[in-house]
């Protein structure tokens, strides 16, 4: 298991029992490391620098006890945001509906970038609706997908936050 599976696997019953799901756990380089850890309220309410701060507090602890990170690091938590990353199968079906630009590990069709129309999730297949047609990949074969900035995602990002209108 890689370092960031590791901390995922040290971090995530944590961070659940205070609400939160982890999104995605990212280590990047250059003179200091820095650990960032995505996470959203499992209720689906807005995070806030408040929930992020109570994350981090609790992560750097139980990091503290097990040090699965060797060098010095930043610890940075955050929310996944507007145009957010897919990271998981359920990511895939909660943003049917939305625009999405895919990675895939191995080529499908002699592609490896998809761009389009998210279809949600059929027999474990993320479906997406491309101009070049519609794709079906593997969930494992993804190896990078994150929502694209649309109107229709920032209307639906603000309805969700102003919550139901009386």
């Amino acid at each position: 298991m890689d370092a960031t599976g590791r901390i995922e696997q040290i971090i995530t019953p944590s961070v659940e029992a205070m609400g939160y799901e982890v999104v995605r756990v990212q280590i990047s380089g250059g003179q200091r490391s820095v650990l960032q850890i995505m996470a959203e309220r499992a209720d689906g309410a807005p995070m806030t620098v408040e929930d992020c701060a109570d994350i981090s507090r609790s992560v750097s602890a139980l990091l503290d006890v097990e040090d699965p990170i060797r060098e010095a690091y930043t610890l940075e938590v955050s929310s996944p945001g507007i145009d957010r990353p897919l990271t998981r199968l359920k990511d895939f079906e909660r943003f049917a509906g939305f625009e999405a630009r895919l990675e895939s590990r191995m080529a499908i069709d002699g592609r490896k970038r998809f761009k389009g129309m998210l279809k949600g999730v059929e027999d474990g297949l993320v479906c997406v609706d491309t101009e070049q047609g519609p794709a079906r990949l593997e969930f494992d074969n993804i190896l990078r997908a994150k929502l694209v900035l649309t109107d229709e995602l920032i209307r639906a990002s603000q309805e969700q936050q102003e919550g139901p209108q009386n």
